[in-house]
């Protein structure tokens, strides 16, 4: 099996990070490139990646993620991760959630390359939909008709990851 199918057949969804150990700037940034090289629709690249790596704007949004989640105060729905990559899309452009899902599942299957975790973490719809997420991208400098499709917590993980689920049969149909 070549080294890239390995890393996505390998690659899990960590919910336990190191809070305290924060990724370099250099790894962060080549898993935003795998992001921003995802195939999509026409070629319109109508995805943008919000990188938060502030503390204290990382636990703002996770607060309101938690509170949209309807989870005790407390809880921290990206599970102490110090990075979180929010990827939104162009409303406009007809074929936005699939081409910021690609943008997400790029930068999931390039952190573990660089030694990182991550997961998809969802509600950015939801977050950005409100008027306090209207707000924060306003803050921010961006305009436009934006649809929050997900946000990728990344990190160290702290600890093993899981072992993989077996993958179920009936999912793979040869018409010959």
């Amino acid at each position: 099996m070549n080294e890239i199918i390995k890393n996505m057949v390998d690659r899990r969804s960590i919910r336990k990070f190191d809070p305290d150990r924060m990724p370099s700037k250099e790894d962060i940034e080549q898993i935003i490139t795998a992001g921003l090289y995802a195939p999509n629709g026409r070629g319109k690249q109508s995805s943008i990646i919000v990188a938060v790596t502030d503390k204290k704007t990382r636990d703002a949004i996770s607060e309101a993620n938690r509170k949209i989640g309807g989870w005790d105060e407390g809880f921290d729905p990206f599970y102490g991760a110090p990075v979180i990559l929010i990827v939104l899309s162009d409303r406009t452009v007809p074929t936005h959630v699939y081409d910021g899902s690609l943008t997400i599942g790029n930068m999931l299957n390039a952190a573990p390359s660089l030694g990182l975790g991550g997961i998809w973490i969802h509600r950015a719809k939801e977050e950005f939909d409100s008027d306090e997420g209207k707000k924060f991208l306003a803050d921010h400098g961006i305009t436009g008709e934006w649809e929050g499709i997900g946000h990728v917590a990344i990190g160290y993980a702290d600890g093993e990851a899981a072992p993989a689920a077996d993958r179920r049969d009936d999912r793979v149909f040869w018409v010959k």
